[in-house]
């Protein structure tokens, strides 16, 4: 898979400058990279054997659990095109605030 952006993850990192969770955060997300880079999801069913905690918002909308369920990563997926889209990053009390379905990136 094709991620859009890997910048937008390495600029949330660096907003966490200095927290407790910087660290944590970086390397969950690194791995969710790595492991989203070279997968080959074709259906949402695929994503959610890769991981089983992922929800399934729509037919291209996912939102995974970072760093044991304290952050919240949305995108949305292009199965045909084989590319994801980084929608949507942060932690789970903000994410209880956004529309999962509509929430676009403003980085």
């Amino acid at each position: 898979m094709r991620i859009i952006a890997r910048k937008t993850l390495r600029d949330f990192v660096d907003s966490l400058r200095g927290g407790t969770d910087q660290k944590a955060v970086k390397s969950a997300l690194d791995s969710w990279f790595r492991e989203t880079q070279n997968a080959q999801w074709r259906t949402p069913a695929d994503v959610t054997r890769s991981y089983a905690t992922a929800s399934i918002v729509s037919s291209d909308r996912v939102v995974f659990n970072i760093k044991g369920n304290a952050y919240r990563l949305v995108v949305a997926v292009d199965y045909q095109r084989q590319i994801v889209f980084i929608k949507w990053l942060g932690t789970h009390a903000q994410y209880d605030k956004i529309d999962v379905r509509t929430v676009k990136y403003e980085g």
